[in-house]
């Protein structure tokens, strides 16, 4: 390795790093624009101090949670000591070829937050803050860590005779967010209005090209997603990582179209968002492993799979506004799964080791889950009470509003 490579590769994991940063715009303006306009800042204001809280807990203990060293190798659990500080050699290639100890950090950091994100929209509408705030830090401070460790810090998962495999986090960043947000709506319950003994009754977002915006972000921050979990700027494998992520997106979003056109008889927008979202959740696990045609399947599955997700959810009265359940939990279950059936990795084996990870993951994370909500709403209680509900949780959480000069019909 020599010091042009070495910088190469460093600048490149920092040009993935600042991409996987702007997702979080995409977050906020995708989950904004699906929601009312009288919840508005309540939504950007969550996905204003998600960042905040994965940063901040992920330098005083995520990173070692998640990276705790070669004393816990196979293990179920390390932790490498607190907070973050420059090892001996950290800012050469003497730590890795690939980037030095602090892109290692930042890189890793700017995943940490997605998990509490994709839990923000499900149960947006109508949870206190103070209960999502203490959620989202428990979250990504320690639950999303140790999930994390499992594979990329070199834990039992990562040992198995055949390894679980999850390139860049379709199971261990977007089911462990969508299992969050499965039991957090399961327990807060549908907003009010929504289901009724009529029927479900649906509640459109009020801003449908910031959703649009958002969801063009989040697949422009998807090549650095995916791209930098190469760990190198290798030409071939990067450049390789970029096309089936754009592939899965773009099939992704036909396969919900021709779906959701089957089903409902419209061309439904909000459905080819969230197809094209499927889709690159769904290749995210073995992005590096699959042909373009391949990728082409995974995407046009993953589309698929989410309106039927949608309509389940509605059916089994879980509210979720913005279908981060459907695109994130189910949409990741397909990913890790596919690695198993299609590209280098295809095997019974690997089907049977994907699926141990997508289990052992899935109930750790509901159980956590489970216990931190439930435990709160037994206690300073989860939901904010119905008057709130209905004025909206922008003026009476935050005394202020999205649109101070316009009139709308919330």
């Amino acid at each position: 390795m020599n010091q042009e490579m070495f910088t190469i590769n460093n600048l490149w994991m920092m040009v993935a790093t600042i991409l996987v940063f702007i997702m979080h715009l995409g977050f906020a303006s995708l989950e904004a624009g699906l929601t009312r306009a009288k919840n508005t800042v309540n939504i950007l204001f969550k996905n204003t101090i998600i960042p905040a809280i994965g940063l901040l807990t992920y330098a005083f203990i995520g990173f070692n949670l998640m990276y705790p060293g070669d004393d816990f190798i196979g293990s179920f659990f390390g932790l490498g000591g607190l907070g973050i500080s420059l090892p001996e050699g950290g800012n050469t290639f003497a730590y890795n070829e690939g980037y030095t100890f602090f892109t290692d950090f930042i890189f890793q950091a700017m995943f940490a937050a997605t998990a509490a994100t994709i839990v923000s929209g499900a149960v947006a509408e109508r949870i206190k803050l103070g209960p999502f705030i203490f959620f989202s830090i428990m979250y990504v401070g320690i639950v999303y860590p140790i999930v994390g460790m499992w594979k990329w810090g070199g834990g039992f998962l990562d040992t198995l005779a055949t390894p679980f495999y999850d390139f860049a986090g379709s199971t261990i960043v977007h089911s462990v967010g969508g299992w969050g947000a499965l039991v957090g709506a399961y327990l807060l319950g549908p907003r009010i209005g929504k289901y009724t003994e009529k029927g479900m009754s649906a509640i459109p977002g009020h801003n449908i090209p910031l959703a649009t915006v958002g969801v063009f972000l989040l697949w422009f921050g998807w090549f650095g997603f995916n791209g930098g979990s190469v760990l190198t700027a290798d030409p071939g494998s990067v450049s390789l990582v970029f096309v089936t992520t754009a592939i899965a997106g773009a099939s992704g979003a036909f396969g919900a179209l021709m779906a959701s056109y089957l089903k409902f008889k419209s061309y439904d927008i909000t459905m080819v968002l969230n197809g094209i979202l499927a889709g690159l959740v769904g290749i995210t696990a073995g992005a590096d492993l699959m042909s373009v045609g391949e990728s082409a399947i995974i995407g046009f599955i993953g589309g698929t799979l989410v309106v039927f997700a949608v309509v389940f959810f509605d059916r089994v009265k879980i509210d979720d506004p913005v279908g981060a359940i459907s695109v994130h939990l189910v949409g990741g279950i397909w990913g890790t799964l596919a690695v198993g059936l299609f590209g280098d990795l295809a095997s019974l084996s690997q089907v049977w080791s994907q699926l141990l990870g997508i289990t052992v993951v899935g109930a750790f994370c509901f159980v956590t889950s489970w216990l931190l909500f439930f435990s709160m709403k037994r206690t300073i209680g989860i939901r904010v009470d119905e008057r709130e509900e209905t004025e909206g949780l922008d003026i009476n959480e935050h005394s202020m509003r999205a649109y101070p000069d316009f009139a709308t019909k919330d």
